[in-house]
């Protein structure tokens, strides 16, 4: 176990930045069609081909999720992942055509530095390429990919990843790309709000504050509509349909709760995706599947603040400050 969502088997994961332009994109490729599902919490998300992922919808296997900063500029990432897996020959047959099914979701980092004038052409689309054509089982976190721009309202944002097995063997591992209008630490820090569901001190050990001020429970928010996002993506190597995998996400959701204070907001845009890499059938549909929604949202909790605290500060004016410089000492 690597502690990565790449300990589920059948998915690899790439990413591609540019750290003149600040912004980066991320991709999670299927070795075979995947089902999924998503749950939208956030007020202003921004998304590329979700309809689909509705348990009613015709469509039953994903090829790649794509996350991507950029705002809706960073939606074109999904096409260079497109175009690499059509290379592959991957793809929803339709007779002697394959269209490769890449669902994909956006955070807001025009704002957080770097050069934006791009002229006619976003940049993402090559770096969507590039993500899809670098993914690999070990994957760096921090401030690369997606991430790369990305903020929270007192630290530097970045990609942050963690896994799980279950008593009974099934794994499951979250990738997230944190850029929230709230906080992922405890009043002025240290500490992560994560902490209780923390294992082997892999964001610093530093626990919880053994008081929980006034100020420390008063919510700060960065920006304003449309500037932030959380992107999550769950992935488990046990059997689902895609309304069980609808309720996965929705149980994931949890461990935004559990790591970000406020979350879910009116100028967030959080989504979390669920994929099933469909290696081995639950036992108990219901049981088994509580049991993988409670497991989801404690690695979800934990990969956010993973991210925060492997993010670095860009070397860019005005860049946001990391988890590391203000507390690392």
């Amino acid at each position: 176990m690597r502690n990565l969502i790449t300990d589920v088997p059948g998915l690899k994961v790439g990413h591609a930045e540019d750290l003149r332009l600040g912004s980066g994109a991320t991709a999670v490729i299927f070795d075979e069609p995947a089902v999924a599902s998503i749950d939208v919490r956030g007020g202003g998300p921004g998304t590329r081909e979700t309809a689909l992922l509705d348990p009613a919808q015709t469509v039953q296997g994903i090829d790649a999720i794509t996350l991507s900063g950029g705002s809706a500029f960073g939606l074109d990432a999904a096409s260079g992942v497109q175009a690499w897996l059509r290379e592959q020959g991957r793809g929803f047959p339709v007779r002697s055509a394959r269209v490769p099914i890449v669902p994909a979701a956006i955070l807001f980092d025009l704002l957080s530095g770097g050069d934006k004038d791009w002229g006619r052409f976003p940049p993402y689309r090559e770096l969507g390429y590039a993500a899809a054509a670098g993914a690999a089982s070990d994957f760096m976190l921090g401030s690369v990919g997606a991430g790369t721009g990305a903020t929270t309202v007192n630290c530097k944002g970045g990609i942050g990843s963690a896994s799980a097995q279950s008593p009974d063997g099934f794994v499951v591992g979250a990738l997230a790309a944190v850029n929230a209008a709230g906080s992922v630490i405890v009043g002025r820090g240290p500490w992560f709000w994560a902490a209780p569901f923390e294992v082997g001190g892999e964001f610093g050990g530093r626990g919880l504050p053994g008081e929980f001020s006034a100020h420390a429970l008063e919510p700060i928010t960065k920006g304003s509509a449309r500037e932030n996002t959380t992107l999550v993506i769950v992935a488990t190597d046990a059997v689902l349909s895609k309304a069980q995998a609808k309720r996965l996400a929705v149980m994931a959701q949890s461990g935004l709760s559990r790591a970000i204070y406020p979350v879910h907001s009116p100028l967030d845009g959080d989504v979390v995706f669920a994929a099933s890499t469909g290696r081995r059938p639950l036992a108990d549909a219901t049981v088994g599947l509580t049991h993988l929604g409670t497991l989801a949202a404690n690695v979800v909790a934990r990969a956010i603040a993973c991210g925060v605290f492997a993010a670095r500060t860009l070397e860019l004016p005005g860049a946001m400050p990391s988890w590391h410089d203000q507390f690392g000492r």
